[in-house]
């Protein structure tokens, strides 16, 4: 058996992919700890877990919401700002007060979100062998491929080549707060220099969400990353879909997550255009609307609103989704074979809507300029071209065929035993 530590942000989708992997992990024998602030302990579900509180005098409890707020909606430049310093703030907490906590709890591996560099430098500087997980869409530079918060179409050309370049500099000088605390507990830990979230990334191995197909072509991953499509609990164990939806029209999903369900007015355009088409609507808010809200939007075309929808369900029966291009949200509609129409708003969403176009399996809007109008033409094609379905559902035989949370746990295993006899999986069977 291996104690397991998780450390990644305290955002509710990658808490689930974690969370899933971590259930994983459990049912092979092995025990896992997510190390976080005390916010999150009530955000985990599987009463089997461990937790080990960070940020006591930093982070404390009640902290969380301010900072997921902010990161919902950053706004201009100086909202962005503060989001980039709540990220070094959490690093900083994690380099500083994360040593002393594994060592306690007696972890012998640590599971890292790629978006959490701290998870890596203290790994490194504990001795402990670490596993760097993407949630989100993976942070491996490669000159021909955007950053994932870059909003343009893969160009295998010199042209596309510098404008990755410039981009990418524009964003390290952006992120130059963050780069600080990199910087500052690597020489702190006695390791090399280091600035970037992919140079914190695990020599050992590497998981993405994200499968090859749905990604841009790369040609520089290492051997040890693996697309293992996403990590979901069995669609077993979620509950079934229990609204009446009617056969012989279409039914549409929308979905803009849990940090940006809050954007009534997009929502509101988006019920009047499903009500100009004709199409039954369920619009799952994540419990950021109220009740006043929810009746404008039936009013305005939906057939349905609600706080939280069983989402893998609602798929397997949607003819078309309509999302905020979380990769989570996506990568569960290819999974159903049905095509996005994504409207992205943050972070790596505008990474994930580009390769929803390049993989032809959707169509995407600027939620700014994505009026009625916009979102009819835009569904109407979705809902009559059948090309975008079928690619959806070649690229949905794929994602299954990733293995997910199981063959995560697999391939955790096997490179732990290579790595090191004295810590060696649990036996099954």
């Amino acid at each position: 058996m291996t104690h397991f530590a998780v450390i990644g942000p305290p955002f509710h989708s990658h808490l689930r992919a974690m969370e899933a992997l971590a259930g994983e992990l459990l049912a092979r024998g092995h025990r896992v700890t997510f190390v976080q602030q005390a916010d999150v302990a009530t955000m985990l579900h599987d009463s089997r877990l461990g937790f080990a509180q960070v940020g006591m005098g930093s982070h404390p409890r009640g902290s969380l919401k301010a900072v997921i707020d902010r990161a919902a909606r950053p706004g201009g430049p100086w909202g962005i700002r503060r989001v980039i310093a709540d990220m070094a703030s959490a690093t900083d907490m994690y380099c500083r007060e994360a040593p002393a906590v594994l060592r306690s709890i007696g972890a012998e591996c640590i599971i890292a979100d790629q978006m959490e560099p701290a998870g890596g430098l203290v790994a490194e500087h504990l001795g402990l062998p670490f596993v760097s997980v993407a949630c989100a869409l993976p942070v491996n530079r490669e000159a021909l491929v955007p950053l994932p918060v870059m909003p343009w179409r893969y160009r295998p050309t010199p042209w596309g080549e510098q404008l990755n370049l410039h981009s990418s500099g524009v964003y390290d000088r952006a992120m130059q707060a963050h780069a600080s605390v990199i910087s500052r507990y690597a020489a702190a830990f006695g390791l090399p220099p280091r600035q970037r979230l992919d140079e914190c990334l695990s020599l050992l191995l590497q998981l993405s969400q994200t499968t090859p197909g749905f990604d841009f072509p790369r040609t520089a991953l290492p051997e040890h990353f693996h697309g293992i499509g996403p990590l979901r609990s069995a669609l077993t164990d979620e509950p079934a879909m229990d609204i009446p939806v009617a056969t012989g029209r279409p039914f549409v999903f929308a979905s803009l997550g849990t940090l940006q369900g809050d954007r009534c007015g997009l929502f509101q355009r988006i019920a009047e255009a499903c009500r100009d088409l004709d199409v039954q609507l369920l619009i799952a808010h994540c419990g950021r609307l109220d009740r006043r809200q929810e009746r404008r939007l039936l009013k305005a075309g939906a057939s349905w609103v609600t706080d939280f929808a069983p989402q893998r369900a609602v798929l397997a029966r949607a003819d078309a989704l309509i999302t905020h291009a979380g990769l989570n949200t996506v990568l569960d509609a290819l999974e159903a074979g049905v095509p996005s129409l994504a409207l992205p708003i943050a972070f790596d969403q505008p990474g994930v809507a580009a390769r929803v176009v390049h993989a032809g399996v959707g169509l995407k809007l600027d939620p700014r300029l994505a009026n009625r109008r916009r979102i009819v033409q835009a569904l109407r094609r979705l809902l009559s071209e059948p090309g975008f379905a079928q690619r959806a559902r070649v690229l949905g035989d794929e994602v299954r065929a990733g293995g997910g949370a199981p063959r995560a746990a697999q391939l955790i295993e096997a490179v732990l035993e290579a790595e090191s006899p004295g810590l060696r999986s649990a036996e099954h069977g």
